[in-house]
C-alpha cells in the first residue's frame, strides 16, 4: 500500500519562504514514484474546497496555478520517492493545509496534509 506523508509546513510572515516535502513509501518500483507518474500538490483553506496548486507529469513540463506562478515551484530529484514544493514570497492567502497527491495506475494517493500559515 502506497503511503504519502508531507512535511515542511509551518508559520511564516508574508514574503517568507517554505519548502514542503512529500515522501512516499510502500511503492513496488525502484523509480521515483513522483517522476514516473502524475504528481500534484493541492491546498485547502478553511471553508473552501481542495484546490490544485502544482503538478508534474512524466513526459511534460511542470505547471502551477496562475496565482502562484513565479513564486511556487514543484520538483523532484534523485532522492528516492521524494517531491517538493518550494514556495517563495508567500502571501496570507496561501494559508491552507497542503496535500501531496500521486496517481498510480489511475489510483490516487494522498498524504494527510501539512499546515501552512502566512501572517501579514
Amino acid at each position: 500500500q502506497v503511503q504519502l506523508v508531507e512535511s515542511g509546513g509551518g508559520s511564516v510572515q508574508a514574503g517568507g519562504s517554505l519548502r514542503l516535502s512529500c515522501g512516499a513509501s510502500g511503492t513496488a518500483s525502484n523509480s521515483n514514484v513522483f517522476t514516473v507518474n502524475t504528481a500534484k500538490w493541492y491546498r485547502q483553506a478553511p471553508g473552501t474546497a481542495r484546490a490544485w496548486v502544482a503538478l508534474m507529469t512524466p513526459h511534460g513540463p511542470s505547471n502551477v496555478r496562475e496565482s502562484v506562478r513565479g513564486r511556487f515551484t514543484i520538483s523532484a530529484d534523485d532522492t528516492p520517492n521524494m517531491m517538493y514544493l518550494q514556495m517563495n514570497n508567500l502571501k496570507p492567502e496561501a494559508t491552507a493545509v497542503y496535500f501531496c497527491n500521486v496517481e498510480i495506475q489511475l489510483t490516487p494517493y494522498w498524504g494527510p496534509g501539512t499546515q501552512v500559515t502566512v501572517s501579514s
